[in-house]
């Protein structure tokens, strides 16, 4: 089977990675799970929560988006992250000025956010034609005091902070500028541009969890809000009915992808987070979140029924809430 771009398919994840995982060891309260970002170690009277994630792309801002894109997953716990390891993976042309430049946006980012580099490798590797760097990040907590994404609860109602399409709006609007400038005028290139300063969500995380009744927090990254919310939902075993009309695409995501016919909800999307939340506490963590500037806004709920996860259109018509294949930054990068 040739795999898409981008994650490998959930299926395989089950029946193969899932079954290689080494020792069973006591400490490891949770392990590898679908929809699940992190796993959650137990050290006594304190949980470490733990994750990895790579990056790949230009030199620009790589280090900065390694920071931030791991920090996320450990903010959606509920838990502030603290410790950083790094894996830089060169092409065999890279100079010491490389390493210079990724290692300064690490140090920038990691330092914005309270955040300590404590170890990592770096190297020239035969072969590779961009840099990867490859980030593991931790935070502790006091013990079971942490959500993960697979929480949610029927009757849970479904919130989205900030937009669709945050991080790829982004990624379209720098990698194919020349190409977007001859459509769209300088102004709307920047602004899209400039998206990728929304992509930590550790503030929207905390703020949520600090307000209570968070059940479970989620950052939609490849495959975009869709195959985000399908996550928590395969996480909790549950369905989800979703109204279109609330999730909120900002102008610039919307016009590049008109320009590139791809949809909005599956286009990755850092910068954005999904909160499962109990019905009474929703109105609370919203009021939260915009006291610190976020906006956030119910965009659905979830159901008991986990084959019934509905997707509601503007014209109250309705399908099955669509399951990306892959993200829709592939396609458009191939246009």
């Amino acid at each position: 089977m040739k795999l898409p771009p981008g994650k490998i398919p959930i299926d395989i994840l089950k029946e193969v990675v899932f079954k290689n995982l080494g020792a069973t060891r006591s400490e490891v309260t949770l392990g590898p799970a679908a929809g699940v970002d992190g796993a959650v170690l137990d050290f006594g009277n304190k949980n470490a929560i733990v994750s990895m994630d790579p990056i790949t792309g230009a030199v620009e801002r790589i280090g900065w988006l390694a920071i931030n894109v791991n920090a996320n997953d450990v903010a959606t716990f509920g838990v502030e992250p603290a410790f950083f390891f790094s894996c830089l993976l060169l092409p065999e042309n890279a100079d010491s000025k490389i390493v210079e430049t990724i290692s300064a946006q690490m140090h920038t980012a990691a330092k914005e956010l309270g955040i300590a580099i404590v170890g990592g490798h770096c190297e020239s590797t035969p072969g590779l034609a961009n840099p990867i760097v490859v980030g593991c990040i931790m935070g502790l907590t006091e013990k079971g005091k942490y959500v993960t994404a697979a929480g949610a609860k029927a009757g849970d109602k479904l919130i989205l902070t900030k937009s669709a399409g945050i991080e790829g709006t982004a990624i379209l609007a720098s990698d194919r500028e020349a190409q977007l400038g001859k459509i769209f005028n300088p102004e709307i290139l920047e602004s899209a541009k400039g998206f990728y300063k929304q992509i930590s969500v550790v503030k929207d995380a905390l703020t949520a969890y600090r307000a209570g009744g968070v059940h479970a927090m989620h950052d939609p990254t490849e495959g975009g809000i869709l195959n985000g919310i399908h996550e928590m939902a395969d996480a909790a075993g549950l369905g989800a009915r979703v109204f279109e009309e609330k999730i909120t695409v900002e102008p610039e995501t919307a016009k590049i992808c008109r320009f590139y016919e791809i949809d909005p909800l599956q286009l990755i999307s850092s910068g954005a987070l999904l909160i499962a939340a109990d019905p009474q506490a929703a109105d609370k963590i919203i009021d939260a979140l915009c006291q610190e500037h976020i906006y956030a806004d119910v965009i659905g709920e979830f159901n008991p029924n986990p084959n019934k996860r509905i997707l509601m259109h503007k014209d109250d018509s309705a399908e099955m809430l669509p399951r990306p294949v892959s993200d829709h930054l592939w396609i458009a990068l191939t246009r």
